[in-house]
């Protein structure tokens, strides 16, 4: 991901209920019973962890039962330092009291609690990026018992393992991003592990890049499961059978075509305000839907420019929601008036403003009417509301307002089928469209008629459009 160009807008939850989901989170509420637990006689090792003596007390205190119960416990505690849930008070002495941030957990703010988890979260991340602790320390003890770690025999580099990690966690981002809903669906391991491996130019991957696809799969699903504790997403694990290469016959019938089998990870609302959290420290445009809610019009209509549907309507509802519908839909005009080259794309989004705007924004429209950028626009929202007396539109208007709708939708969609379905109609519709139409006073009119020619199936209309082009071009002098 490039940190100068805008991600898709997030739709995040409040901050109120995120902060009941991150309380709720196995591994936070594990830390905050183990920062409260923690008194005079609790000790800590050089390291801040809990001594060997005290895991099994701490493990009781948490319920956890089982042979990876004191690693759990370890485990909560250390995020429970991390946090700044509890401190070390002496470390000679190995003494702990509560952290200043303990409080924050029941008498803060949504904010303050988000905060003190996304500390946690950080932790967890840094964890999941180390290896296997027995592999640290198969390493150690191949060096001879020097206590000298040699990376080189992991075949583990720490800021590469947490750059591709990061890179994973980026791209399910921009997925969850980028659904219509508030919510992503299941992203298959497989997916998402290609999405970063796999280069972008190529066809085929190869024996060795599906070789790493694999490799890194592995990694995941141990890095998704120490994820999900601490609230980031939802996870089903790859199938024990697919990691152990078991021979044995499955108990039932096994569908090898079940891509579940292989993991399926989605990002929770919680783990959506996380990642975009972090997006914003690293220096990345993410913003996230509201955020232009107290914003001018214009800010609104170049913002919500380069969004998807669902996220403009949801944004343009944030922002008139806050405003009297009158003032709100001439505010709206305003912004829209422009011959520059974004222009098109702002009078679409204000059209699509307005669709959301009551009766009572008519004489707004009404004072328009003549206006050579909006008298088009506006007859088609009246009509469009039962107005009486409309005047009708002149040929000029609507062949210009029919050039404008074509360029904001190629800047807002690019050569897609709608478009395509859209320039079929309008030659099919307008006997000597091209004829008509090179003359047109836009600043996008030789581009559009150049689209057109390069979108429509037909090789007469498309010369046509293109010989129309030309004109267009000839005509201002380009």
């Amino acid at each position: 991901m490039s940190d100068s160009s805008p991600l898709p807008p997030a739709r995040l939850h409040p901050e109120a209920e995120l902060a009941r989901d991150a309380l709720s989170t196995p591994l936070l509420s594990r830390a905050a019973r183990l920062a409260r637990w923690a008194g005079p006689d609790t000790r800590v090792d050089a390291g801040g962890g809990l001594v060997d003596e005290q895991l099994p007390e701490a493990a009781d205190v948490l319920g956890l039962t089982g042979r990876d119960a004191a690693a759990d416990a370890g485990e909560a505690w250390r995020v429970a330092l991390d946090a700044g849930l509890v401190e070390v008070v002496d470390e000679k002495e190995g003494t702990v009291a509560a952290g200043a941030d303990l409080a924050l957990l029941t008498g803060g703010s949504p904010q303050d609690v988000l905060g003190v988890w996304l500390a946690a979260l950080e932790a967890v991340l840094a964890d999941a990026s180390v290896p296997d602790l027995g592999g640290l320390v198969d390493a150690v003890v191949a060096e001879g018992g020097s206590g000298e770690l040699d990376l080189d025999s992991l075949d583990w580099n720490p800021e590469a393992e947490a750059e591709f990690l990061d890179g994973v966690l980026g791209n399910l981002y921009l997925l969850t991003v980028g659904e219509e809903g508030a919510a992503g669906a299941p992203v298959p391991l497989p997916a998402l592990a290609a999405s970063v491996l796999v280069p972008g130019d190529m066809a085929e991957p190869t024996n060795d890049v599906l070789e790493q696809v694999s490799d890194a799969m592995v990694r995941l699903d141990d890095q998704f499961r120490m994820l999900e504790p601490v609230g980031l997403v939802e996870y089903r694990p790859v199938d024990e059978a697919l990691l152990s290469g078991a021979d044995d016959e499955p108990a039932a019938p096994v569908d090898e075509t079940d891509v579940s089998r292989y993991g399926m990870v989605r990002l929770t609302p919680l783990g959506l305000y996380g990642l975009r959290a972090r997006l914003l420290e690293a220096g990345f445009d993410a913003p996230a839907v509201g955020d232009l809610a107290d914003k001018g019009a214009d800010a609104l209509l170049d913002g919500t420019a380069a969004f998807p549907p669902a996220a403009a309507h949801a944004e343009t509802e944030h922002w008139l929601a806050r405003r009297e519908p009158l003032a709100a839909a001439r505010e709206l005009l305003a912004a829209a008036r422009g011959t520059d080259e974004g222009a098109p794309l702002r009078r679409l989004r204000c059209q699509q403003a307005l669709s959301l705007v009551g009766a009572s924004a008519e004489p707004a429209l009404r004072e328009v009417l003549d206006d050579a950028e909006l008298g088009g626009l506006a007859r088609v929202w009246l009509t469009e509301h039962g107005a009486a007396d409309v005047p009708p539109p002149s040929e000029t208007m609507i062949f210009w307002l029919t050039i404008d709708t074509v360029a904001a939708q190629l800047a807002a969609e690019g050569n897609s089928e709608e478009l395509r379905a859209l320039v079929e109609g309008l030659a099919r519709q307008h006997s000597g469209f091209f004829a008509t139409a090179w003359r047109v006073d836009h600043p996008a009119t030789a581009d559009v008629l150049e689209a057109m020619g390069r979108l429509h199936p037909d090789k007469k209309v498309a010369k046509e459009a293109r010989k129309a082009a030309f004109k267009a071009r000839s005509q201002h002098g380009g």
